[in-house]
């Protein structure tokens, strides 16, 4: 019987599917729309904070509301690229990622709350955390629990 942490940190880390395939599937897709989320930030010309997220740009300080936003963009991306190698080539480490997309989405939640900010209207993101929160905590119950079934017919 494996135990959580060897489901979270396998060894060897490999390219083999653990358990349920949709934990992969469905960190592809939300891989895919960190990717485009990142890009976004870091080459539209508002960084996105007042196209997408309804942030008055029209005051002082503005380009330094979207310079943060376009740095936020880069971390994005770099995280996406991690997730892309996890993906393409050391998928027993999906679930792992499914932990750090639970602690990126609590933190960036927390976030919000100690330095709340104003918008026009409620930003996709706002809404996506909580999608992501259900999504983290489900695939990794799934991940550990067929894991833990597959492993448990073998033996």
């Amino acid at each position: 019987m494996k135990t959580i942490l060897n489901i979270l940190l396998p060894s060897p880390a490999n390219n083999a599917i653990q358990g349920s395939k949709l934990p992969f599937y469905l960190l592809t897709i939300v891989t895919i729309i960190g990717t485009v989320r990142s890009f976004i930030h870091m080459f539209s010309p508002d960084g996105g904070a007042g196209s997408i997220a309804g942030m008055d740009l029209s005051m002082d300080g503005a380009s330094g509301v979207i310079f943060a936003f376009a740095l936020w963009g880069s971390a994005q991306l770099i995280y996406a690229l991690l997730q892309w190698v996890v993906l393409l080539r050391y998928r027993s480490l999906v679930p792992l990622m499914w932990v750090v997309q639970l602690l990126e989405t609590l933190l960036r939640m927390l976030v919000g709350r100690i330095k709340p900010v104003t918008f026009a209207h409620t930003p996709p993101g706002a809404y996506q955390n909580y999608i992501y929160l259900a999504l983290a905590v489900a695939m990794l119950g799934l991940s550990f629990w067929s894991i833990q079934k597959t492993n448990t017919e073998v033996e």
